[in-house]
């Protein structure tokens, strides 16, 4: 026991205490399920061993207890080692978006002759321990060793080799390693101290290094590929419910071991291609257009994750095509396209609207988008939002348009006369994302939370995604005016004895110069003063809505306020004394944006 408690309970406290925050339901169930398995499997075995002096312990190296003569310590052992590896997988693999790594099997596939290849190898390794077993000889505790973990690592790639092979070795490699190397190192000093003995005649006599038995090193390795390889094949089960619904429509939040066989069970062929294919974009659109929503999406878990990146995307391609269009007269041709799609999406009575191959919506979408859009469009989860949200959305695609003109001409008009119209705008093209995301937490977590208090929850949602957009308008003015737009309302800009045309043609002129005169540093006083106005306007709405996080599913508390918090960092850090925006950009260190995200989490 004194190992326990000097070399495997503190790592487990220490790497408790460093996941406790992101911790789920789900990842307690991961956990419950690999140690009762760990137990379950070893202490048949572990007991043949002792049984038949294949190794032994001194008495006075014990506290006394057994089960199936097998020490309480060994058996604490098999627990506290199942848990260590799992806390530092989970951890390591927190950032990872499973469903874009499953892949649809084709006949001649290269991954049907990796699994040969994987269930090969495995199949001479148990042949081998066989030899060694009948043998009775040197080789007889290897021997044992394999053939107790060949057949469950057999079992675990055959299932998941796709996931074995395919996600970060962050993910796989890593969290075998690791934990593989600290038990050698506990083993070696256990094994000199004499904590327990490997009967000569049963061991090949070789040696890692010295006071490490080879068998010893590869009981580590195997225990620690068995323990992540069934994590993974876990993951593997959950991001086939999550991304199919065709085949597994509803699914609990803590599945049965039944449905998990099943899902890894279902053929690779039968995956929906066009469903990965859309999750993998709408991962890559969120990774390179929002850092901090990336950050935050960690640490959602199951189909909410998956539901939250979806309508990231399709919130990201709408306003893309809107912004990038080459003249006004094209953006709103697109809005049209976009208000179409709802239409049909919402209005239509065809009950075949989204069939893949005569529904109205994919015809409009395939007919009139580009390809590279139609999977945000197609897997946006209209079922399960409201449409007025949506239509809004597009108003305030609309108000952008009256910033919009043909290539190098400069705006007739700015819509954003006063605070007002920055509200309206923000609540548009913001404060609905924000309802949105929180309209999919009550369709997953549809009880917990009354009907009267989700209504006042979501109001504060779009408040609080104003407050988001003020600081996001406040963070790239200089950006914004070199695009031609002035979000500033136009009444704040004369109390500074300002216009919108004059702030374009300043931070033009100001784009293009290395050093500032004295004119210059007026403008930009004026500027900061502007700007500031913006964070106060932001913190105040940011502090009337934060108290409604409080009031979300508990499971999904933690993640929103990881999203807030991320967000209004960038405010904290424009609102520093003597901080100058760089190419219109507040950037918030990755270290830094952990340690908010940490701090939110609690």
């Amino acid at each position: 026991m004194r190992s326990h408690v000097k070399y495997t309970i503190p790592p487990a406290i220490a790497l408790t205490l460093l996941y406790r925050p992101l911790l789920t339901r789900l990842d307690v169930y991961k956990i419950l399920f690999l140690i009762t398995i760990a137990v379950v499997s070893t202490t048949p075995w572990d007991s043949y061993l002792i049984r038949t002096r294949i190794w032994s312990y001194p008495e006075n190296a014990v506290i006394g207890p057994k089960v199936f003569d097998i020490p309480l310590e060994e058996l604490f052992f098999f627990v506290i080692q199942t848990y260590n590896t799992s806390i530092l997988y989970l951890l390591l693999s927190k950032p990872t978006f499973h469903p874009v790594y499953l892949r649809r099997q084709e006949k001649n596939d290269r991954w049907k002759y990796m699994k040969l290849a994987g269930q090969l190898l495995l199949g001479l390794l148990m042949k081998k321990a066989i030899t060694l077993i009948r043998e009775e000889g040197a080789g007889t505790y290897m021997g044992l060793i394999l053939a107790w973990a060949v057949p469950f690592l057999l079992l675990l790639w055959s299932l998941a080799y796709q996931f074995i092979l395919g996600l970060p070795i962050t993910n796989t490699l890593l969290p075998i390693l690791l934990p593989t190397l600290y038990l050698w190192i506990v083993d070696t000093l256990a094994l000199r101290r004499g904590t327990w003995v490997i009967e000569s005649g049963t061991k090949l006599g070789t040696h890692l290094w010295p006071g490490l038995e080879i068998e010893e090193a590869v009981f580590f390795l195997l225990t620690n590929t068995l323990i992540v390889f069934g994590l993974v094949a876990f993951d593997n089960a959950i991001a086939i419910l999550n991304a199919f619904s065709m085949h597994f429509p509803s699914v609990p939040a803590l599945p049965s071991p039944m449905l998990l066989v099943k899902a890894l069970l279902l053929p690779a062929g039968a995956y929906d291609e066009d469903r990965i294919e859309g999750l993998a974009q709408a991962v890559d659109r969120l990774e390179k257009k929002s850092r901090s929503f990336f950050l935050a999406s960690a640490a959602f878990s199951s189909r909410l994750r998956v539901d939250l990146i979806v309508l990231y995307s399709f919130c990201r391609v709408a306003d893309d095509l809107v912004d990038n269009a080459a003249s006004p007269l094209e953006a709103r041709k697109w809005i049209k396209h976009l208000r179409t799609f709802l239409d049909l999406s919402y209005k239509a009575k065809d009950p075949m609207a989204h069939d893949q191959n005569v529904g109205s919506v994919v015809r409009h979408v395939v007919t009139e988008f580009p390809r590279n859009t139609h999977t945000a469009l197609l897997q946006l989860p209209t079922g399960r939002l409201s449409s007025k949200n949506l239509y809004d959305l597009l108003k305030g695609f609309e108000m952008d348009l009256g910033f919009q003109t043909s290539k190098g001409a400069k705006p007739s008009a700015f819509p954003i006369k006063s605070e007002y119209d920055l509200d309206i705008y923000s609540s548009r093209v913001a404060g609905t994302v924000a309802a949105m995301c929180i309209e999919l937490v009550f369709f997953h977590y549809p009880d917990e939370v009354s009907k009267v208090q989700q209504e006042k929850i979501l109001d504060a949602g779009n408040t609080m995604g104003i407050a988001l957009q003020y600081t996001n308008i406040a963070r790239d003015i200089g950006t914004d005016a070199l695009l031609q737009r002035v979000y500033l309302p136009t009444n704040w800009l004369k109390e500074e004895n300002l216009t919108p045309e004059q702030a374009i043609q300043v931070f033009t002129i100001l784009d293009g110069k290395s050093t500032l005169g004295p004119e210059d540093q007026t403008f930009i006083t004026k500027l900061e003063r502007l700007r500031h106005r913006l964070l106060d306007r932001s913190f105040a709405l940011y502090e009337d809505s934060r108290d409604a996080i409080d009031k979300l599913p508990s499971e999904v508390r933690g993640p929103m306020r990881v999203a807030t918090e991320s967000y209004m960092e960038i405010g904290r850090t424009l609102r520093q004394p003597g901080y100058r925006v760089t190419k219109g950009k507040a950037t918030v260190g990755g270290w830094r944006r952990l340690a908010v995200a940490w701090k939110a989490l609690q």
